[in-house]
């Protein structure tokens, strides 16, 4: 793991202020000052301004919402409607990839960027199912061109063959294996049509279900299997604890200057920017037992 990895994992800084804090010299590994991209390893000791840092023992998030229309996909607290703010999760979370802030439907959100690469990489070929409505009605000719792959001028690159089912004269729902900025809306372009509502029912194996508009819930052990089938860790293993007599003590904090389109929705569908605006899907407490014990 790469030190910048390790301190930013403690919950107290990003990977880019942990690289301001190592450029400065402020780090040691195992008594030496540490430089950009030095690995570690559970037995080695980590120190800023002489302070042991310890890795905590923590689950990783994994969070399921469905997105409403005029939320922002990006980790940037300055961008108005971000989702980061609008979910107000405690740990420090990020999106796996985007929805466009015009679209609606499922996005997933986690603390371990371990398994992005693995859900995005385009060769890895996973499906995202969406259910489209445009502005007009299409014929048969429009869903033969959107399932045979299309050229698309702006991003000089042609779509892969895709799934396509009508659902009515105006909708239809299209299963994708590849994620190009804005690609169905592009597609619909250039066929003369016009997007008015875009949804995302599925990722990979995990659906809306009945995630309502807005709200967001814990994903399951069992989600995460069908979300990556073949990935075995979703948390951290447990760290080697420091030898006997050394001292612990907490990171201390860095100082000063270190540092697609959907129906219109109610004013209470998307709220304003600020903690907690999303609403968490509670689960129902399982029943306990009853107890054997003789009253």
């Amino acid at each position: 793991m790469r030190l910048n990895k390790f301190i930013a994992e403690t919950g107290r800084c990003s990977r880019r202020e942990a690289d301001a804090w190592i450029a400065a010299g402020r780090v040691q590994v195992n008594g030496r000052i540490a430089e950009l991209g030095t690995p570690v390893t559970p037995q080695d000791e980590v120190r800023l301004d002489g302070r042991l840092v310890q890795a905590r023992q923590q689950r990783h998030v994994y969070l399921a919402l469905n997105k409403p229309r005029g939320i922002t996909c990006t980790t940037e607290r300055h961008v108005a409607g971000n989702i980061i703010d609008f979910i107000g999760h405690r740990e420090r979370i990020f999106p796996i990839g985007r929805l466009d802030k015009d679209s609606d439907g499922l996005i997933l959100l986690t603390s371990n960027g371990d398994i992005v690469n693995e859900i995005l990489r385009v060769e890895n070929h996973h499906e995202k199912e969406y259910e489209v409505t445009l502005t007009r009605p299409f014929d048969e000719a429009f869903l033969s061109a959107m399932a045979g792959g299309l050229y698309l001028p702006e991003l000089a690159v042609r779509t892969r063959p895709c799934t396509v089912q009508r659902i009515s004269r105006r909708s239809f729902r299209i299963v994708l294996t590849q994620g190009l900025n804005r690609q169905i809306r592009r597609m619909c372009e250039v066929l003369g049509h016009e997007v008015q509502r875009l949804q995302r029912l599925r990722i990979i194996g995990l659906t809306l279900g009945d995630l309502r508009l807005g709200q967001w819930r814990e994903l399951s052990e069992a989600e995460l299997a069908a979300l990556l089938p073949d990935r075995r860790q979703w948390h951290p293993a447990p760290s080697v604890q420091p030898s006997a007599g050394r001292p612990t003590l907490r990171l201390t904090p860095p100082p000063a200057g270190v540092s697609d389109d959907a129906a219109d929705l109610s004013p209470a569908a998307v709220r304003p920017a600020q903690p907690a605006a999303a609403r968490r899907l509670q689960r129902p407490a399982p029943a306990r037992p009853p107890s054997s014990r003789r009253r």
